[in-house]
């Protein structure tokens, strides 16, 4: 599932006549860098939600392998997105991610698949250290323990991919909700987990984010 339906309103002119996926980085639209890292997997299923200005994003991946579904009226957030989706993406723990990070090194995907365990798992987030980052300011979204057991706290960004359960959506009963939702939940229960990635990471939420994540690619290329 690729997170594609937002406003994208930090943006500000970068997105007042498209959709922030496809604002480019290194001539590659946003949408573009993460469907590269979701095709390397092989899945069976690509799904990516639309919102705002909803036919361009659909022109642009209309021949490729992804299913696009539009969110109508109204834009569901994370967890109403994943849910709409369901139908398409099936019962089974799903992967999701982000279409506005830039990511170096290692696949996040292959990260997440190589470390989940269904058995002791209900979510698991690939986060990212502080230091690993480019253009984050802030202390991290939560503390990780030698386990990989997560905590809110600091230390660690969640870097927009996962894998997840999804049988405790049907549970929530509004439309639009965040999966924080579900993730506090398994907080609560030690279920929620987390693996590092070794490689950089840039959020690309404010148009600085651009030139950020292009230097941190040339960097990478060196």
């Amino acid at each position: 599932m690729m997170f594609a339906a937002g406003f994208g309103t930090r943006m500000k002119h970068l997105t007042q006549h498209q959709p922030k996926p496809l604002v480019k980085v290194a001539g590659t639209a946003l949408i573009d860098h993460a469907l590269t890292l979701a095709v390397d997997i092989e899945p069976e299923t690509i799904v990516a939600n639309t919102h705002y200005l909803p036919h361009l994003l659909e022109e642009h991946l209309r021949d490729g392998p992804v299913t696009t579904l539009r969110e109508t009226p109204d834009i569901l957030d994370t967890g109403g997105g994943l849910r709409n989706a369901l139908p398409l993406l099936g019962s089974d723990p799903v992967f999701t991610m982000n279409t506005d990070a830039v990511w170096t090194g290692p696949n996040p995907l292959n990260c997440a698949a190589a470390a989940w365990n269904p058995d002791k798992m209900d979510g698991l987030l690939v986060c990212v250290p502080v230091a690993n980052t480019t253009g984050y300011t802030g202390e991290g979204d939560f503390a990780m323990d030698h386990n990989g057991v997560l905590s809110r706290g600091k230390g660690v960004v969640y870097g927009g991919v996962q894998i997840i359960k999804t049988n405790k959506l049907h549970a929530v009963t509004k439309d639009a909700f965040s999966l924080n939702l579900l993730w506090d939940e398994m907080l609560a229960q030690g279920r929620l987990f987390g693996v590092l990635h070794t490689g950089g990471w840039c959020d690309v939420g404010h148009p600085a984010g651009v030139g950020l994540a292009e230097a941190m690619l040339e960097r990478s290329h060196v």
